[in-house]
This record gives structure tokens, sequence and C-alpha cells, in this order.
């Protein structure tokens, strides 16, 4: 099986589409369909901050669920979706607060779709992909190799976070160390979350996400060939959310 992974799409349902398209994939039944029979996988953080994040739940429900031809797994803005669903106290902040803002402008019949949609895909994802019989490890913030096949807490922090370090930023953000530079495990992982103006190839690591919602690009990594295909963005351009390494 060939893949297409998908970074962080925050929303940006725009940019999903002309990626796909330069992807070779058809919209002509209104979902993104390959002629050669690709799969599109996506790394997490499918929603907040960009303008359209209702429709692109809609899109990967009908592709993963439904259709059972994409590959999803969740991202810590997908986990704060899920946990506002359920009806948890959350903060309406960091983005949240323009997929709700969607959500409160439907129908009662439509919320209670779109609800329905993506805690459904949400709780039938596993927490990281692992394709192509563990070849390639797909985990929204990344993870690391004596992770790989366990599930418990502190993996999910992981997968959903980074390696957190408890503290914070001057902005609020947490501090997270660079666990790609020390990751030393045959799989290669394929990750997001973290804003690069360019995908990140650290030993056998990757970060596509390139910051579609701050303005940069939406990027795909095609596996097994390993290429990387992107889109601009056509969001405000914010070059204080991307990271910089010294590597």
């Amino acid at each position: 099986m060939k893949f297409d992974i998908i970074g962080d799409i925050h929303g940006c349902h725009k940019e999903f589409v002309q990626l796909t398209k330069k992807l070779g994939y058809s919209w002509e039944q209104g979902l993104p369909k390959h002629p050669n029979g690709r799969q599109l996988v996506f790394v997490g953080d499918l929603t907040d901050r960009g303008p359209r994040s209702l429709e692109v739940i809609r899109i990967v429900h009908k592709l993963v669920i439904q259709e059972k031809e994409a590959h999803y797994c969740p991202g810590n803005h997908c986990n704060k979706l899920y946990r506002f669903f359920l009806g948890n106290k959350v903060q309406i902040s960091h983005g949240l607060e323009t997929t709700v803002a969607e959500y409160e402008d439907l129908s009662s019949a439509d919320r209670t779709a779109i609800r329905h949609q993506f805690m459904e895909l949400y709780e039938s994802a596993p927490l990281y992909l692992q394709l192509d019989n563990n070849k390639v490890i797909v985990a929204h913030a990344g993870i690391r190799e004596d992770y790989i096949g366990k599930f418990n807490q502190k993996v999910k922090t992981f997968v959903f976070y980074g390696d957190i370090t408890g503290e914070t930023h001057p902005d609020g953000s947490p501090v997270r160390r660079d666990w790609a530079q020390h990751y030393k495990g045959k799989s290669l992982i394929v990750y997001g979350h973290t804003p690069v103006k360019e995908p990140r190839k650290i030993n056998s690591t990757i970060n596509i996400d390139t910051g579609a919602v701050f303005g940069g690009k939406l990027t795909a990594f095609c596996y097994p060939e390993q290429e990387i295909v992107s889109v601009s963005s056509s969001m405000p351009y914010v070059p204080e959310k991307f990271r910089s390494f010294d590597d």
C-alpha cells in the first residue's frame, strides 16, 4: 500500500483540496480519490484556527469511517475538541474558539451530526498508526523508540504534546525537548505538531507540520517514495509560530 501522509490541516480546507489535487487525487465524487488506490493518512489536528474545520471533519470521517480508504490518528487539538463534545470543561482558546464558533452557527440537527461524526472518528482512531509492518509510524507529535507498541498515559502525553518538560515559555507554550535528535529506531517516524518552515528530516524522523494555518505550507509525505509535496497557505504569515532548531 502507498500512502500520502498529510501534516496538520487546522481547518485549512482550501489548502487540503489543493494539496490532494496536486498529489493526483480526484474530487469528482466530493471526496479525494486516487486513481492508483493511494490512501491518505492524517497526522492529527484537523481543526482549530483555520476557517473550515467542520468541513475537514466531514471529509475525513467519510474517508476513514465510511469509505475505509484513509487513516487518521488524533492530535492534541483533536483531543481537546473531543473533550468539548463530551461536555467536559475546557478552555475555549488556542484555536478551539474558531471551531466552536462554526459549530454554534449550525442548526441543532447539524450540530448533532458533526458531533457524532467527530466522536466516532476520534473513538475509533488508534493513538498512533503503525503502517507497512511497522516500517513507518505516524504519531501526531512523534514517539520515542521505546514507546512504540505501548499505549499508556505516558505514551499518550508524548504523542499529543511531544517531549514536554513541564516548564513553559513566556507565551505560555510548553518547553519541549528535541526528541527527534536522539531517535535511533529503525521505524520511520512521521509527525507534525510543531510548525517548521520546511519539513525537518533528522535520523529516521520527519516533521511535516509546515504551519499551513500560520501562513506557511500544507505538506504531504509520500510513502514509500519518501517524497515531499506542498502547497502554499492562503492564511496570514505569523513568523513567531515557527520553530527553528540548532542541529
